[in-house]
């Protein structure tokens, strides 16, 4: 049975008492790639801010496998199954890649356990293997979004969310990149997939949702919403 339900019903985030989400409602599914489109200040990231109990909502409610997660704190939304890829990747630079990882199973008390999983990663990313001992902050803007997604799945997470994982890559790590959050969705780690970039996020989605202005304004399977007008409006009005 495939787990990472995420259930956002009616939820109002405010800053300052002004709404910047209003009325949200989406249910990622579990063992699917859902991704939430959406130009830059549409509330995409006041969303995960919400998810994770950053920035609680002030109206709603967020079910995560059937159990209301709303007000609970960061550190238990994560013990719950959630881990996050924050945009702009958020390496510890002056650790290693192999320190940066241990960091994501800090709530593991196996060392056996973090090891099984290390190597995961390491299958996953050949290239992290081969400088495990290099610094982070050295390393270029794709290798560090690397670092920084096999630190979220040393979680062994239910859920990850992905915050625009395409920012500031070339074409070619952020191709590479897709093509591994997709091996990853299809090892039924279930995916919200944060992003502007349309088509490359729409190719590899199953099911999607467009934010404009703190409001869904369409949804759909991922090939019917690319042909929508609701897509191109939230991005170019």
């Amino acid at each position: 049975m495939m787990t990472g339900r995420l259930e956002i019903e009616n939820v109002y985030t405010a800053y300052d008492k002004a709404d910047v989400l209003e009325g949200v409602t989406l249910d990622i599914e579990p063992g699917k790639i859902t991704c939430l489109l959406g130009s830059n200040g549409s509330g995409k990231t006041t969303l995960i801010r919400s998810i994770l109990g950053l920035t609680p909502a002030r109206k709603g409610r967020i079910a995560f496998e059937g159990a209301d997660i709303t007000a609970l704190p960061t550190h238990k939304v994560i013990a719950a199954g959630i881990a996050c890829i924050p945009e702009g990747r958020k390496v510890l630079p002056k650790f290693s890649v192999e320190e940066n990882l241990r960091l994501g199973a800090y709530q593991e008390s196996s060392e056996a356990v973090t090891q099984d999983r290390m190597k995961e990663i390491y299958r996953l990313f050949p290239r992290l293997l081969e400088r495990r001992g290099q610094l982070a902050g050295t390393m270029s803007g794709g290798e560090q979004a690397m670092v920084s997604i096999g630190r979220g799945l040393m979680r062994a997470p239910k859920l990850l969310l992905i915050d625009e994982p395409s920012l500031g890559l070339s074409p070619l790590f952020v191709k590479e990149n897709f093509n591994i959050i997709r091996e990853i969705n299809e090892r039924g780690i279930t995916v919200f997939l944060v992003e502007q970039n349309v088509h490359q996020t729409l190719a590899i989605s199953h099911f999607g949702y467009v934010l404009s202005k703190g409001r869904v304004v369409a949804s759909g399977n991922s090939r019917e919403l690319a042909g929508r007008d609701e897509v191109r409006e939230a991005y170019f009005g």
